[in-house]
């Protein structure tokens, strides 16, 4: 399902063949650094620096991409780069640049962003750290890292140096920009990412010395506008998207239109960061590369564009959906798999194409690529699809379960029901998917029944993938309970509180943060999740054992048998025959109603008896209910449903 955009969009890349001297010569005299700081995850290469660089180059300008995180993750170690490249929420990892950043304007030199926050000793717990060498990070590591950098690259070569910037990548991108600034003033440092999309770029711009230009949105058309523009000697606030401060104020009115031409875009050039990576001993100089590379197939999200999920803050100005044809993509894996030794990729898109499922999916499959894929997906999928999905390489989803209560599933408008989660974890664990999904709580118009009726629910389920954790929803700019508030009115809310001790005074951190602390109205209190919290853990703990629960279904015609240690105090066998047998495997592919039920089973009882009879599997824990709608939560027995020549569509 794509949203097609109808007005004439600009070539995004250039014709070097159809360029002047004097234009040739001009571009050439504008050579740009792209440049990749902490704490953007160094065990893969920057999608947006692949990208840009030779966009950049097919227009005439020379231009070299630095991943220089990779620098700063083998100083302070992979592994304690890495738990720190994965925080959210705190703002720990720009707060440990802010004083490199902004010196004596710095608002917390003497570190008490800590004091008041009951949560603190556990983040510290989470990564492995303790408070004094997060001390040292910040007033030993950060000064010599980026007096490094400031010294093994010769910045002078460069016109035009830019930034990418998602998450925590900012204020380390504004402390190397304000040294080189002072050493070369003649560079113009350039922001961009999803740190600059909306009012964030427009106050970043205005307020941050170390910021000339910022491209707000998507870069792939501004940006070679933009160095065209500069090398012509225009004015560069002509361009769309281009962001500038002039007189204390940023005018962001002229944007660009949304990108849709994704088979235009080039081939991601990653070589600079396997050199650097190599290096640096972050990846192997030898043999076959495990590095998972981020590849692009679509953008926005399709469901997003037709009901906006409520606590979601992605894509921001991009929503609409746009996706290469499954020819482009399937040539794109097979460049970057050769050309980098890797045979693992990682799916940028916020969502699947859902034509894949009967374009790209069956090729992968027919070509026998042995990739190892990830990809965010809805979580309706079927069986088949699942099963077809793994055959193509899938090993990975993230399907945005989020809860297993149909009401509270409603409640944020993800447009799936709990019995459409629950099949979807069964069926990736029988096909050996893993699955990546959290439990979230605090939605406006949620009940204590609801969380009673998932918990009892989660006890019966442990046999499944447990999500990697649970919590209250964050605020995050761009979603609708940011955004919205007369659907979702609010008593409070507020920039997270580690904001006040990164940005200096006279930052508008109402309009530079992401994150936001708020208080809804109708919304229960944290006691309300203790048992969702206390169920979660519970089950994350039973997978940490030395052998996993199951539920098991063995059959044959007219006679099962569920194999179930899901109690390892109580191990039992459950067994049926004939009709009884029949129903439980009609409820199998898929959450069934009782009349459903009963002509897949070819029975003639009354529906009151069938539905009786499946209530009686749901109250041995066997099956759950889901409104009208009944599935059976054993998982086939290996080798059962293993058929991967499935159509999807099937």
């Amino acid at each position: 399902m794509r949203i097609e955009l109808a007005e004439k969009r600009a070539p995004v890349l250039g014709d070097p063949a159809a360029l002047t001297p004097d234009e040739r010569a001009a571009r050439a005299a504008l050579p740009v650094a792209l440049v990749n700081m902490p704490f953007g995850t160094a065990l893969r290469p920057s999608l947006q620096l692949g990208l840009l660089k030779p966009i950049a180059e097919s227009h005439g300008f020379p231009t070299e991409t630095l991943h220089l995180n990779v620098d700063f993750a083998a100083q302070l170690g992979p592994k304690s780069y890495e738990l720190l490249s994965a925080h959210r929420g705190m703002m720990l990892g720009d707060w440990l640049f802010s004083v490199a950043a902004f010196g004596a304007s710095a608002p917390d030199p003497a570190g008490d962003m800590v004091e008041g926050d009951p949560d603190f000793d556990g983040t510290l717990r989470e990564l492995n750290l303790n408070w004094a060498r997060l001390i040292e990070i910040r007033d030993v590591e950060v000064p010599r890292y980026i007096e490094r950098l400031l010294e093994i690259v010769d910045w002078s070569r460069f016109a035009v140096v830019g930034f990418t910037t998602t998450f925590q990548q900012s204020v380390a991108s504004f402390a190397l920009a304000a040294g080189i600034k002072r050493r070369w003033p003649h560079i113009t440092t350039l922001f961009g990412g999803a740190n600059f999309d909306g009012e964030m770029g427009r106050e970043l711009v205005r307020s941050v010395d170390a910021v000339d230009l910022a491209i707000s949105g998507e870069a792939d058309v501004a940006f070679p506008q933009l160095l065209i523009a500069m090398s012509n000697g225009a004015d560069v606030a002509s361009v769309p998207s281009v962001l500038v401060s002039r007189d204390n104020t940023v005018d962001a009115s002229r944007t660009q239109p949304l990108f849709d031409q994704m088979d235009a875009l080039p081939i991601p050039d990653y070589q600079e960061y396997f050199d650097r990576a190599e290096q640096m001993g972050i990846v192997s100089k030898t043999g076959r590369r495990t590095t998972q590379l981020p590849f692009e197939s679509a953008r926005g999200c399709w469901w997003g564009a037709k009901a906006h999920c409520t606590f979601c803050g992605l894509n921001g100005s991009t929503m609409a959906f746009r996706a290469k044809t499954p020819q482009r993509t399937l040539g794109e894996l097979a460049q970057l798999s050769e050309r980098y030794r890797t045979f693992a990729f990682n799916a940028v898109d916020n969502i699947l194409e859902p034509s894949y499922l009967d374009d790209l999916i069956p090729a992968l499959v027919a070509n026998q690529s042995t990739y190892d894929l990830f990809y965010e997906v809805k979580a309706n999928l079927s069986r088949a699809q699942l099963c077809a999905l793994r055959a193509a390489g899938v090993r990975h989803i993230q399907p945005g379960i989020e809860s297993l209560n149909s009401r509270v599933l409603r409640l944020m408008r993800k447009g799936t029901r709990a019995s459409t989660n629950v099949n979807l974890l069964r069926w990736a664990l029988h096909y050996q998917i893993t699955v990546a999904w959290n439990m979230l709580w605090g939605f406006p118009g949620e009940t204590l029944e609801d969380y009673q009726e998932q918990a009892d629910l989660m006890r019966n389920l442990v046999h499944l993938q447990p999500p990697g954790g649970g919590g209250r929803i964050w605020m995050e700019r761009f979603s609708p309970i940011f955004s919205d508030r007369v659907t979702f009115p609010a008593v409070r809310a507020e920039p997270e509180r580690s904001y006040g001790y990164v940005y200096p005074a006279g930052v508008n951190l109402h309009d530079v943060a992401y994150y936001f602390e708020y208080q809804l109205e109708n919304t229960l209190p944290d006691e309300a999740y203790h048992e969702t919290m206390k169920e979660v853990k519970l089950w994350a703990d039973t997978w940490k054992e030395s052998t996993i629960p199951v539920l098991r279904l063995w059959r044959s015609p007219g006679f099962i048998q569920i194999d179930d240690t899901r109690n390892p105090d109580k191990p039992n066998t459950y067994t049926f025959r004939d009709a009884l047998a029949e129903l439980y495997v009609a409820c199998f592919d898929h959450p069934c109603s009782p009349s459903e039920a009963a002509t897949r089973a070819k029975l003639s009882y009354s529906p009151q008896a069938v539905e009786a009879a499946l209530d009686e599997f749901v109250a041995r824990g066997l099956m759950m209910r889901d409104g009208n709608l009944f599935l059976a939560l054993a998982v086939p027995a290996p080798g059962a449903f293993a058929d991967l020549s499935i159509s999807p569509s099937g």
